[in-house]
């Protein structure tokens, strides 16, 4: 404990905190249902966020980190809680919510398909946003099939590419996908980004 109070925060805790307290509350709470439960598990973020913040540097996109936290939170307590019967429901209730920094990354997918050639972005469209059949594809293309499939792998390596080239990735220990942000370089997704965040609501 010594070592921990000597330590500096790589990142403010209390402003954060001061600015993102209020809204993670009502964002557990209206998961948990539950108002001590709510506290309870708003203390073990905090926490989370003040050993990470003890530890490594500050995140790029600080909203999504802290959501991300509070959801993994609330699934640790309701898998150790899980013993008990009552419990179960509401542990399968949040592990329905999915990934947040997941479905965050998961709206930019259709602007970045707009940035490859029509000759990729269409078939991998088809394939991947609209669910069809490769064989489907192929002859609505008036492709064969070894083409289609062909342009759908090159289309996921050029869509990557772009996420690569457009977005920062941040990973917990286990590789999963914490945060999500567009890089300053980006315009195009920052535009986006800018709109979803004055819309967004939790």
């Amino acid at each position: 404990m010594d070592q921990i109070e000597e330590q500096t925060p790589n990142c403010d805790v209390p402003a954060l905190w001061l600015e993102h307290k209020t809204a993670l509350k009502n964002y557990i709470l209206k998961r948990v249902r539950d108002e001590d439960l709510s506290n309870e598990i708003l203390q073990e973020v905090l926490l989370k966020v003040y050993k990470f913040c003890l530890s490594k540097s500050g995140v790029k996109n600080v909203r999504s980190w802290l959501y991300q936290i509070a959801h993994n939170t609330m699934i640790d307590h309701f898998r150790r809680e899980s013993k008990n019967a009552g419990l179960k429901t509401e542990l399968e209730l949040i592990e329905e919510d999915e990934n947040l920094a997941f479905n965050e990354a998961l709206e930019y997918i259709q602007p970045l398909l707009d940035f490859l050639p029509e000759e990729y972005a269409t078939p991998l469209r088809m394939a991947d946003l609209e669910g069809m059949k490769q064989a489907d594809i192929a002859k609505k293309l008036g492709l064969s099939l070894t083409a289609t499939k062909s342009r759908i792998q090159r289309a996921r390596n050029l869509l990557k590419a772009e996420f690569i080239t457009c977005c920062h990735f941040e990973t917990d220990a286990t590789g999963g996908l914490v945060a999500f942000s567009i890089k300053e370089s980006c315009t195009p997704l920052q535009q986006i980004s800018n709109k979803n965040k004055n819309s967004a609501s939790f």
